[in-house]
């Protein structure tokens, strides 16, 4: 194992981050703006749905 680093928890998020900066970074402002309300409303709905299992799962 000599010559192999430990990766921390935190860098697969910051590897996401920094590919999608990447793939957006060539895009017009008008355009990443779109995209990121976008995913804005997936992420909202998507913890909505969640917050709704939850309180269904304690009853």
């Amino acid at each position: 194992m000599a010559g192999q680093i430990l990766a921390s928890k935190w860098d697969a998020g910051y590897a996401v981050l920094v590919f999608v900066r990447a793939l957006l970074g060539g895009l017009p402002a008008w355009a990443k703006w779109i995209i990121g309300g976008l995913v804005a409303v997936v992420l909202v709905l998507e913890g909505r749905r969640w917050w709704r299992r939850r309180g269904t799962a304690v009853r």
